[in-house]
């Protein structure tokens, strides 16, 4: 008898293990994976995503490793993500406007969007003909890190986003005690210029995330007062309004060099501007963008630029 029990618990447990490894097999080698978006879309994406779409959200993508089929751009081309020319070297443009054509022509397994409007008016239903189609999360009130870690959910690569995030978080640290002691309670402004128009970036987007959220640094009263009105990322502010601004620092993103303004009295008496304290960079700079890659960079030159 005993010996015919053990054969019965030894062919149980056999049987057990060898669906166990079946399951885990399965697991292993879907090749898709249910996720739900965030307008609730239930959206079988590829484990291994080889071929993604993800315009204007490039940064996230390069940071975790999956290098897109097309890149993000406006003005017929003329306008990329510079900052990133080496990692998305040999990445064909597309429209800003993601026509259904050339998204048909990429060829993509996964298309990442960044905002609902994208997907607005029955577009949804259109891309998700093309490819599985997710919509990552997005918003005024999402942050760029709840947004990155979306768009690696999406491609199969959390625990490498978790490493970056680390990494940036430990430069971060880093970087406050150098500005603690080299540039104590300093403050700072990011403004843009194009068309003889002064833009200021507001304080919970791009670089003004970075500077008052991220870094500490001091937030001028001008900046939140125009932050608390904007519509936008950067809203255009008068040369008489900014004249009266007090901040220690401007980091000028400047896409108009013989701008006529900056001939003006009005801009020559800026405090920042009389004490040598402006910054230029051009549109190559990642001034303008978000994400791990823009902000190390950013976080690189606010260093240079405040800890001479």
């Amino acid at each position: 008898m005993k010996w015919r029990q053990l054969v019965k618990v030894g062919l149980v447990l056999s049987l057990g293990l060898l669906v166990s490894g079946c399951s885990q097999a399965s697991k292993s080698t879907s090749k898709t994976r249910t996720l739900t978006d965030s307008m609730s879309h239930q959206v079988k994406v590829p484990t291994h995503p080889k071929r993604v779409v993800g315009s204007y959200l490039e940064d996230y993508l390069v940071a975790v490793g999956v290098k897109p089929v097309v890149q993000w751009s406006v003005k017929n081309g003329s306008g990329t993500q510079a900052y990133l020319k080496k990692d998305l070297k040999g990445v064909k443009l597309i429209d800003y406007s993601l026509p259904y054509e050339a998204v048909t022509k990429a060829k993509p397994d996964l298309i990442l969007m960044g905002t609902n409007s994208a997907v607005a008016n029955g577009k949804y239903a259109q891309y998700n003909k093309i490819a599985p189609t997710y919509v990552v999360k997005n918003g005024a009130t999402v942050s760029w890190r709840t947004q990155f870690l979306d768009v690696a959910k999406a491609v199969n690569r959390t625990a490498r986003a978790k490493k970056v995030l680390k990494k940036y978080d430990q430069k971060l640290v880093s970087a406050r005690k150098t500005l603690q002691k080299k540039a104590p309670n300093q403050s700072a402004t990011v403004l843009w210029v194009t068309n003889n128009t002064v833009y200021m970036v507001s304080d919970k987007s791009a670089s003004g995330s970075l500077l008052y959220g991220d870094l500490k640094l001091k937030e001028p009263a001008l900046v939140k007062q125009v932050s608390k009105s904007a519509t936008a990322d950067w809203s255009a502010v008068s040369l008489e309004r900014l004249a009266k601004i007090k901040t220690d620092n401007i980091f000028l993103v400047n896409s108009q060099k013989g701008a006529s303004l900056f001939k003006d009295k009005l801009w020559k008496q800026i405090p920042a501007v009389k004490n040598h304290h402006l910054y230029q960079y051009g549109d190559d700079s990642s001034w303008q963008y978000k994400g791990p890659i823009a902000y190390t960079q950013m976080i690189n030159m606010v260093l240079k630029d405040m800890t001479k």
